[in-house]
């Protein structure tokens, strides 16, 4: 028996492969501490995807309009090496961009930053996750002074006040939904608060459902502290101690009066101020937000919002409470602790700081001054490089660009400008093959061995079960290879993933994510540990704590939490009379991302046969639309095209497409064909979760 985790979404699920007569099967771990042996249709389906449609061996072609041959791995890294140098010498490192994923092992992430931030000189580092959890990094940092999800899973059965904003958790975290459910029926004291446009499954069983109109969360929040103020219903001996910017706070949300965000909001008065009273009399307030809140030109914000509202009432660093930020991916938090943004170094640096790039440049092993002082370039600025031909190599790994960016059909014009393009996989083909140049056979789950640490900041090692299918590598020793044969061969003399994890961890030290004191053989040992695990020589488990910050010290300078005092801007693009409808996207239980899994698992396509358009039946009518009608959406980007959905689960004026379906699965259904690439100013993340569109009935049925 193999003890590994679900390698989809953020939950962390463990699992247990069991040898069976030849083949493997899968079931939950109950020994874990974050899922305790549950599991969800993607993980108890895993197995299923392993061996359909795998990427054996290198390709390569001289032009996109030319086929793929097969090469040797000698080739392929020749290929590549040759094409670094001529760039760096021809237009600088600042040419050549690495673009990851958070299904990496953490293993993968820190040899990949040690190439590109420390050894090649550029920042040019960006993961999927930029698209996931790059608000909730920049709103922990701001308010708290460190990024790091200060709560833990066992929250969910302390809590008497689950306050859930921008998550349909039951659909994309559905083991914390069953958690914190269950713990629901056990006490029916406990309170859940759901906030979404849509009355999604996690809604339909709250106390209370907010279905405010998308772009109006600040609004929202700011109204519940201004209740909150005017009631007195606040921790002023917290405030006092343990903050700063609490009057500058006060002096804004004085602005959001109950009318006024009732109206903004598109809710009634009497249902803010039965969520502020809920917050108020809770003595435990736990709230859990996702992609609705992170991606967001004003996503940031929307994270420090939530982060003042439990300031406010000193909920913070103890049990039951806090603001609890649930990562998309598998391994997103671990890129966070490897430094896996353009703006990251490993264990908690940023590049901007000289102290923190001295000691990463010195531990490495490298001149002072080689690592960059200025951020890289996000993966949008990746594509803004290539239409200004400033990029002459474009690295992707272990992500599907060519669906899941904003602007699709700019994003894959860009894509066709790019030099040279090397795409590192397991699967062919995937919408982004269509755009490289040099292919590379890559491993996954199950035949890789690393760590990945999920939302509680857990983690747990995956050990390999099986060997890799014809000539695919991981993602770490590729990135090690190319390393070595661009001369930096002291910095690359891995030979395991657990040696890489040994070296990661060291710079660990002393930071706010320390995992000093584990190892493989540790985890291997121990079972999935959170942390910070600084190394010592005491001998009683656990050395981790569950819970940050319950000293109320934060890793600001004066260890003060910061209150933000911003006010609402707002979505980047409203509806208008030209495009008079808000669009707003988002996952579906059975699926992944852009199904290069799921999508190849028969029981999840089944589950999720086809793309669909949700309209509330007020905007049907209106349009003159029947149920399974077809509907056109146009944006002032592109169209998609989708058979109508009518319910009354959706607000008047918005309609709602899911996010999974690429152009390998569908004719015309890219829901990122129709959204902006407008991104926050601080965390650079794209508004993925509304644009405005119209909508056109389409009379044949396509």
């Amino acid at each position: 028996m193999t003890k590994t985790l679900c390698p989809y979404c953020g939950v962390g699920c463990g699992l247990e492969v069991i040898a069976s007569h030849g083949s493997w099967k899968v079931r939950g771990d109950r020994d874990h501490p974050s899922s305790l042996g549950q599991v969800c249709v993607k993980g108890a389906t895993i197995l299923e995807s392993l061996d359909r449609d795998r990427l054996l061996y290198p390709m390569f072609r001289d032009r996109l309009d030319q086929p793929f041959r097969q090469v040797d791995w000698e080739e392929a890294l020749g290929r590549m090496v040759e094409r670094i140098q001529t760039v760096r010498a021809n237009q600088g490192v600042d040419a050549l961009c690495l673009y990851g994923s958070g299904q990496f092992a953490t293993e993968d992430y820190y040899v990949a930053q040690k190439l590109m931030k420390g050894c090649l000189g550029t920042n040019n580092f960006d993961a999927n996750s930029r698209l996931c959890m790059s608000s909730a990094v920049a709103g922990y940092i701001q308010s708290f002074g460190a990024d790091g999800p200060p709560c833990s899973y066992e929250d969910l059965e302390l809590t008497d006040c689950a306050f859930l904003i921008g998550t349909n958790t039951a659909e994309c975290h559905p083991i914390v939904f069953n958690r914190l459910h269950k713990h629901r029926r056990q006490n029916p004291a406990l309170k859940l608060i759901v906030v979404d446009p849509r009355a999604t499954p996690t809604a339909q069983v709250a106390d209370l459902h907010l279905a405010i109109q998308p772009g109006t969360d600040v609004d929202l929040l700011h109204g519940i502290a201004h209740l909150l103020l005017r009631w007195d219903q606040v921790d002023e001996a917290f405030i006092r101690a343990h903050t700063t910017g609490f009057a500058a706070f006060a002096g804004v949300v004085q602005h959001y009066s109950p009318e006024v965000v009732a109206e903004r909001c598109g809710i009634a008065v009497d249902a803010l101020e039965t969520c502020a009273r809920l917050w108020g009399a809770s003595q435990r307030v736990l709230s859990l937000w996702s992609m609705g809140v992170n991606q967001s030109t004003e996503g940031t914000l929307k994270c420090r919002a939530i982060i003042n509202l439990h300031l406010l009432t000193g909920q913070v660093g103890r049990p039951g409470a806090g603001p609890f930020s649930l990562t998309g991916q598998p391994n997103a938090m671990g890129g966070r602790e490897a430094g896996g943004l353009a703006h990251l170094l490993p264990g908690y640096r940023s590049v901007k700081e000289p102290t923190h790039r001295a000691a990463v440049e010195t531990f490495w092993g490298l001149p002072a001054g080689r690592i960059s002082p200025y951020p890289g370039r996000s993966v949008w600025e990746m594509i803004l490089g290539l239409e200004a031909r400033e990029v002459g190599f474009l690295w992707i790994a272990a992500t599907n660009p060519a669906v899941s960016l904003p602007d699709l059909e700019r994003t894959k014009r860009a894509l066709l400008q790019s030099p040279f393009t090397v795409y590192q996989d397991c699967y062919i083909p995937i919408e982004t093959t269509d755009y490289a140049h040099l292919l590379l056979p890559a491993t996954q789950w199950s035949e890789k061995t690393g760590v990945m640490t999920n939302s509680e900041r857990r983690i747990t090692l995956c050990s390999s079960f099986q060997p890799p299918p014809g000539e695919a590598r991981d993602d770490w020793a590729i990135f090690a290879e190319v390393g070595r044969r661009l001369g930096f061969r002291e910095q690359f003399r891995f030979t395991s993933s657990a040696e890489v994890f040994a070296e990661f961890v060291q710079l660990t030290a002393g930071r706010p994510c320390d995992m000093t004191g584990l190892s493989h053989e540790r985890l291997a040992e121990k079972g999935a540990l959170q942390w910070p695990y600084p190394a010592g020589d005491q001998p009683v488990e656990p050395r981790a704590s569950a819970r940050l910050y319950t000293d109320l010290r934060f890793h600001t300078p004066d260890g003060r939490a910061r209150f933000a005092a911003l006010h609402a801007r707002g979505l980047a693009e409203p509806p208008d009379a030209a495009y008079p409808y808000i669009l707003t996207t988002g996952r579906l239980y059975g699926h992944w991302h852009t199904q290069t899994r799921t999508g190849r698992i028969e029981k999840i396509r089944k589950m999720h046969p086809k793309p669909f358009l949700e309209i509330h039946p007020r905007d049907a009518q209106t349009l003159g639309l029947q149920q399974q009608d077809w509907v056109e959406v146009r944006s002032r980007r592109g169209m998609a095209r989708f058979e109508v959905l009518i319910t009354k689960a959706i607000a008047p004026g918005v309609a709602f497409i899911p996010m999974h379906w690429g152009a390998l699965w569908a004719n015309q259904a890219e829901a990122n064909a129709l959204t902006h690439a407008e991104a926050d100013p601080d965390s650079l993340e794209p508004e993925l979760k509304a644009c405005a569109v119209q909508l056109v009935p389409i009379q044949q049925n396509l």
